[in-house]
């Protein structure tokens, strides 16, 4: 049986060792994809996804004692507001430099097949891979489809299938309501249903 979020929060602000593995082991695969899919191509073509993760967990890890534990949808908000605000940091440091990103390649992921794929089970809950695709390819077709997404799209999948948000949090985080939520995410995973599928087609306005 699993051990609450709330002992393993607890135990790793002590130096816990086995805690912080078992707080690292729950949540990494989600942390991973949500970096993956919301670093863009500038932050993305300049640092893998493996290293901002790794960052991200440094960072969390040093200022674990300084959180107070109410639930674990809070944990998981400082969690992903922490990648979102390196991502964010990121981006900023490399507009600065002012290259040109188009000549950039991407940095591959150092990830092994075996988190390659449990990337693409957490990409499970919002798209439905092939399981006689080679993982690494599928990985690929998903998050290029993702990145054809409006803004808005990217962003309350992400917040609903990889952070875990409820409708209502999701709401009070982009200004909507509960109801005009649902309706978002459905588009939005409709219209990405669509893109994985080849259809060029334009969504109706």
């Amino acid at each position: 049986m699993e051990a609450p979020t709330r002992i393993l929060v607890e135990n790793a602000a002590q130096g816990d060792r086995q805690a912080v593995e078992a707080l690292l082991s729950r949540y990494l695969p989600g942390l991973h994809a949500f970096v993956r899919l919301r670093a863009g191509q500038l932050v993305g073509a300049k640092e893998s996804s493996s290293d901002l993760v790794q960052s991200v967990c440094r960072e969390v890890l040093e200022h674990i004692e300084t959180f107070k534990y109410p639930s674990e949808g809070a944990f998981k908000h400082w969690l992903y507001t922490t990648a979102l605000r390196k991502i964010l940091h990121k981006h900023e440091y490399y507009r600065a430099e002012k290259r040109d990103v188009l000549r950039e390649v991407p940095q591959p992921s150092s990830a092994s097949s075996g988190s390659h794929a449990e990337l693409l089970n957490a990409y499970r809950s919002f798209s439905s891979p092939s399981g006689q695709a080679i993982v690494r390819e599928e990985l690929e077709r998903i998050e290029k489809a993702f990145s054809k997404l409006p803004d808005e799209y990217r962003e309350v999948i992400v917040l609903a299938r990889v952070v875990g948000l409820s409708r209502a949090e999701i709401g009070e985080r982009i200004g909507k309501s509960e109801g005009a939520v649902r309706i978002l995410l459905h588009r939005a995973l409709a219209k990405l249903a669509q893109v994985l599928e080849g259809d060029g087609r334009e969504e109706p306005r």
